[in-house]
């Protein structure tokens, strides 16, 4: 009898694996407190016409292994059918053989899709397209829909300070947002773009929309801090408690607030910085946030290691963010430490999630965060989930054994998403089935008891409980208003 690839115990090597995933892991309420999900698509509970617009479509992943097969960007990013793209998938499919896209690829279809007696490729791909594209013409799978399927309470998407919000505060007065068991959607607040004084064009373009956004005028260094601030109160009351960073490393140059003032000034006139001025200006900038985030109770993350946008040609044709990224190999320990502690020194280093690009750089992350706990609440500096290119079974296994060996799994907030796709949930199925698939394999080695009780509290903790603690925004999420869906 053929076995399905994708089965009800994939990657569950053991009996104790299977019983913490199905009995403690499998049903918990997902709280994903970063992904990229277009929030106007799920405040319209938005119908995706194909496969193609909710798989395809901005997935840089699936681009980069379509490139790497030989296709042509046409197919990708350019002007060909749905059907032509999605069978230019297919066809490569079967090439990402020890990939994750291939794990994921066929998770998705499994659930919430139901099809797996079939691997996806080029001859079962017609079949699976009039197949899938059906049932998107089905309620249960536009936008909120499939979210509720996979049990997710929050949903906090990225969002520039200019950005009006409308969508959240629409979803928010709407019906669907009135259950026990509705879906939460929060922005979080993203001001990479006030940090980019290298493009004075895009730096000024922005500013001059902040100021549109404040009703301020943004004239100077100090009516510049006004209007980020009446954003941020903004951001609050329409429920944020989340900002997030982008960056290479952090920035902790020494500066005074009359350089950062002149450099501004400078800035907004139209004239180029220095390195050394670029950087001052970001460290002023990074540490005024941080200080705000903690005045107002929350959460900060930081993604840090990213090399972007490598490919000028690509670049100049399709615009940034188009799979032309990869690890950096920045100095992150020194800098960030500097940061940290500025922040510390004065008692205003609010909870912070600390995530690397470059695994060389685990052991300095799980390290760096012990000199940073207070005593105040369980794990408030984290070592956050293993993300974008580490985002597979060996980059996710490598930083949980990181974490465990020099600080607290048991404290860890999970697993998030950081994708711009609704189908995406599979991931953090695939991070729950590894995590207890390591514990099952390290009570098979005597590394840890057989102590069922405690076992299940850790599963529990680290796939719900520590997220819906630890974020001002979950905590009054019911794991039993899910239970049921």
């Amino acid at each position: 009898m053929k076995t399905h690839f994708i089965h009800e115990d994939f990657l569950l090597e053991s009996k104790l694996a299977r019983e913490l995933y199905h009995g403690v892991a499998a049903t918990l309420p997902i709280i994903d407190y970063h992904c990229h999900l277009p929030p106007d698509q799920i405040a319209r509970n938005h119908r995706f016409e194909t496969i193609t617009e909710i798989w395809l479509k901005g997935d840089h992943y699936k681009w980069r292994a379509m490139r790497t097969n030989g296709v042509s960007e046409v197919y990708c990013t350019g002007h060909a059918s749905d059907w032509e793209k999605f069978e230019a998938w297919a066809k490569t499919v079967p090439h990402t053989l020890r990939n994750p896209l291939y794990h994921w690829t066929h998770m998705e279809l499994a659930d919430p899709f139901g099809i797996t007696d079939r691997l996806l490729n080029e001859k079962s791909a017609r079949a699976i397209y009039e197949e899938l594209n059906a049932r998107l013409r089905e309620d249960a799978f536009r936008t909120q829909g499939i979210l509720s399927h996979f049990r997710v309470a929050v949903v906090c998407t990225t969002d520039d300070p200019v950005d009006s919000l409308e969508h959240h505060a629409a979803y928010a007065s709407s019906p669907a947002a009135s259950q026990p068991s509705s879906l939460r959607l929060c922005p979080a607040w993203r001001p990479d773009r006030a940090l980019a004084v290298d493009d004075l064009t895009g730096f000024n373009a922005w500013v001059d929309k902040l100021q549109s956004a404040a009703d301020i005028n943004v004239c100077d260094y100090d009516s510049f801090w006004v209007a980020l601030e009446k954003r941020h109160l903004f951001f609050h009351e329409q429920g944020c408690r989340l900002s997030d960073h982008g960056l290479e490393t952090v920035y902790a140059e020494s500066y005074t607030d009359a350089e950062a003032a002149a450099i501004f000034a400078k800035a907004r006139n139209g004239k180029a910085l220095s390195g050394e001025q670029c950087l001052k200006f970001r460290s002023a900038l990074l540490h005024r946030l941080a200080i705000m985030n903690h005045a107002r109770g929350w959460v900060q993350q930081f993604h840090l290691g990213a090399l972007r946008n490598n490919n000028t040609r690509m670049l100049r044709s399709l615009g940034p963010d188009m799979g032309f990224d990869s690890i950096g190999d920045f100095e992150i320990a020194r800098p960030l430490a500097r940061f940290l502690d500025r922040l510390d020194s004065t008692d205003q280093l609010a909870r912070t999630i600390l995530y690397n690009l470059n695994p060389r750089d685990n052991e300095l992350m799980a390290t760096m965060i012990g000199n940073f706990q207070d005593g105040t609440i369980p794990g408030k500096m984290q070592f956050g989930s293993a993300w974008w290119f580490l985002d597979q079974l060996d980059g996710m296994q490598k930083q949980l054994n990181a974490l465990s060996n020099l600080g607290l799994l048991s404290r860890f907030v999970g697993m998030l998403t950081d994708s711009r796709s609704f189908l995406s949930y599979s991931r953090h199925e695939y991070f729950r089935r590894l995590l207890c698939n390591i514990i099952g394999e390290d009570v098979r080695r005597g590394l840890v008891p057989d102590d069922r009780a405690l076992l299940g509290t850790l599963v529990r903790d680290v796939c719900f409980e520590n997220a819906k603690k630890y974020f001002p925004f979950a905590n009054s999420v019911d794991a039993t208003s899910f239970a049921g869906i």
